[in-house]
């Protein structure tokens, strides 16, 4: 039968579901282990969370321990974007990145359990508690899904809160310079000039500091400590009307668009669509060949929008919050 070490694994259970004639009938389910107690086992299935009690299993065993590729793309993504987004204060457990950047978004001041803490789970996250605590800062920890399903379950037992769901979006590069047809589908303006820079000017900065409430320190790190960074200032007329930040991660394969903002009176226009052209042809002469994005579940303009520029959802995550 299941032992604690089978948490986080590949499961297979055959459970009897009800009797036909005085004899059992049986069915297969298949998930990640994420509870198991003296009473009842929970996995994380394809279709939602399957609650099983025990005296319904038949047999239950553990699918060879063969790393499948959906898993693999999600960390080889997961780590591209935290390449992209570099915390200024780093450190490990195990396989496990811990993060901070004097509270400056969530991504830079959050826990990515991707691999192996090299400890049991809830020991782990004993010790991403005290890593947060010791610097004073409340412990966040992202978790992609479903990958870090097990780390989920734990993190609701102790009661922790979450943030809305974000889509972790991914396109080709050929996809972003296909012309999308009409105003609706954001087509830049023909006005539009869109210069890259290496670092980002007074009025770029400006506008970030806006959208995210403030830029210390440790900001200025997380936007330009890497090798291959532009950030993009789309003017019309003269007046700058947007602006965006390029990276090229995950050993030159990934371009990671963010902070893509549009000045209110100039919405509606195109300009995003400028911004991510222009980045999306920088990155194509690194020798890139996808894009990704973060992006808001609730955020539907945003969403509709990257949509129509040919980017679909990847995976997701949640940011975790450590009660009080």
């Amino acid at each position: 039968m299941l032992r604690e070490q089978d948490l986080g694994h590949r499961i297979v259970v055959r459970r009897v579901v009800g009797f036909r004639a005085g004899r059992p009938v049986f069915s297969d389910a298949l998930g990640e282990l994420v509870e198991l107690t003296e009473t009842h086992l929970t996995l994380t299935t394809r279709t939602g969370r399957l609650r099983v009690p025990m005296a319904q299993v038949h047999r239950a065993k553990r699918v060879p321990a063969t790393r499948r590729p959906a898993a693999d793309a999600v960390v080889e993504l997961e780590l591209a974007a935290d390449e992209a987004w570099p915390a200024p204060v780093r450190a490990r457990l195990g396989d496990w990145l811990l993060r901070a950047a004097d509270g400056w978004t969530g991504r830079a001041n959050s826990a990515l359990p991707v691999g192996d803490p090299d400890r049991p789970l809830p020991a782990a996250l004993d010790a991403v508690e005290r890593w947060y605590a010791d610097r004073g800062q409340p412990a966040l920890v992202n978790t992609p899904l479903p990958l870090a399903a097990p780390v989920g379950a734990e993190l609701d037992k102790r009661g922790w809160d979450s943030r809305p769901t974000v889509l972790v979006q991914t396109a080709p590069l050929t996809a972003l310079q296909t012309p999308t047809a009409g105003p609706a589908g954001g087509a830049a303006p023909a006005a539009d000039v869109v210069e890259l820079d290496g670092g980002p000017s007074d009025e770029w900065l400006a506008v970030a500091a806006g959208r995210k409430g403030g830029l210390p320190e440790a900001a200025r790190h997380v936007l330009t400590a890497v090798d291959q960074v532009r950030f993009a200032h789309a003017y019309a007329d003269g007046t700058l009307v947007a602006v965006g930040r390029g990276t090229v991660t995950g050993h030159g394969r990934w371009l990671g668009l963010s902070l893509i903002e549009v000045l209110p009176a100039a919405r509606g226009q195109g300009h995003a669509t400028a911004v991510v052209r222009a980045l999306g042809r920088w990155a194509d002469a690194t020798g890139a060949t996808d894009a990704f994005l973060q992006v808001e579940q609730h955020n539907a303009p945003a969403v509709a929008l990257y949509r129509k520029l040919g980017f679909v959802t990847h995976h997701t995550y949640r940011t975790r919050v450590a009660p009080g």
